[in-house]
């Protein structure tokens, strides 16, 4: 579409008809250089390199299709379940200090377990942490009528609870994005038990880049209308939304892949990444709804308004060690949104990896900037229980 309408749009691109704004003192001077070369020749340039970067991208997505690829995991433990949502043991033989791991509810966990060889979960593990995930899974009939308090007090409470008996003692808790929301309105509700918490790329203040984000508000809203009767939100719906961000972005990175060696550990991880991408899960429509509104809308987080089951959400009654993670190359959750957490725990402990919000988990040198870091931070702060 992005394509299509360049193409149209360029006999309409006239110095008369554009607004004055910053973008549109730029389009006055490309208007200008394409009055002084002429329509026509202007046309055919653009017709060619649509083609060339069509061309470009069917090749590399493609070459995705066919990749050899395929995740084969291990299967972890159960130690607790409940309806669709699961507790897997990631440290059974581990008698180190416990962690819950909390990832979001729109993307399946395992971008924490994305290869053998590059594994935040496993990392933690092999570092002397009992490390036990939430594994959501796609809503079901009961979950689908699950707002955020349902997960938070309810399925996220047992799970919490669970961890602890295997413990036997005060848990770490480590939030991932949305998780991160989550974990810090669970630890709140239950701090006698909570050791210590790390929060990763947690968004905050959801209008720090409210000029970015205005889109999703009215995107999400309108899709959790529209989804209502089917009571979730289909992940190709949700993709849509981050698209949105940086339409782009698919055209970037396919025809970056098509580049790749296909036998090369490049090409494996883009595919091990994409595929996590592409099997997210539905988010229940109260969900929606209330990240649409209560965070995106109303930022009711960053203004100390946000309720979980009743109970206010305030980063400055946390009195445990906090441990937030802020990348400097993050898109989704960009650093004006994550910081404003960081200033509000009371203690609080701040990395800045030079990462992307995916990239945290995905990067090749994600182990030595951060998992090493966030392994050490856990260690040393469950230890002084």
């Amino acid at each position: 579409m992005l394509w299509l309408t360049s193409r149209a749009a360029l006999p309409l691109l006239k110095t008369d008809l554009l607004p004055s704004s910053v973008s549109s003192r730029q389009l006055r001077d490309l208007a200008a250089e394409i009055d002084a070369l002429g329509i026509e020749p202007v046309e055919r340039a653009v017709e060619a390199a649509i083609a060339h970067r069509t061309e470009r991208y069917l090749a590399g997505l493609e070459a995705y299709r066919h990749h050899r690829f395929r995740r084969h995991s291990a299967s972890r433990p159960i130690v607790w379940h409940e309806g669709t949502t699961r507790l897997l043991d990631y440290g059974r033989d581990a008698k180190g200090p416990t962690v819950l791991v909390i990832p979001s509810l729109i993307n399946r966990y395992y971008v924490l377990d994305l290869l053998p060889e590059r594994s935040f979960l496993q990392h933690l593990a092999n570092s002397g942490l009992r490390v036990l995930v939430i594994d959501w899974q796609a809503p079901g009939g009961q979950e689908r009528h699950f707002d955020l308090g349902d997960y938070i007090a309810g399925r996220l409470e047992a799970a919490f609870a669970a961890a602890r008996r295997i413990a036997d003692c005060p848990i770490g808790v480590v939030g991932y994005c949305m998780g991160g929301l989550l974990a810090l309105a669970l630890a709140l509700r239950r701090q006698r038990q909570v050791a210590c918490l790390a929060l990763l790329a947690t968004p905050w203040d959801f209008h720090a880049q409210s000029r970015q984000t205005q889109p999703l508000v009215f995107a999400a809203d309108y899709l959790a209308n529209l989804c209502s009767p089917a009571g979730s939100v289909p992940v190709e719906a949700i993709q849509t939304l981050f698209f949105i961000l940086d339409p782009f972005t698919a055209e970037r990175k396919f025809i970056r892949f098509a580049t790749l060696d296909p036998e090369g550990s490049d090409a494996r991880s883009f595919v091990a990444l994409e595929d996590w991408i592409n099997d997210g899960v539905p988010l229940a429509i109260k969900v929606a709804r209330s990240c649409a509104r209560s965070w995106y809308r109303d930022n009711e987080p960053g203004r100390g308004l946000w309720r979980v089951a009743g109970r206010l959400v305030r980063a400055q009654a946390l009195r445990r060690p906090a441990l937030v993670v802020v990348p400097g190359r993050d898109r989704i959750v960009p650093p004006g949104s994550a910081e404003p957490l960081a200033a509000a725990l009371a203690t609080t402990t701040v990395l800045r990896p030079p990462l992307g919000h995916v990239g945290m988990m995905s990067a090749a040198g994600a182990p030595d900037v951060l998992w090493t870091p966030i392994a050490d931070w856990l260690r040393s702060r469950l230890g002084e229980r």
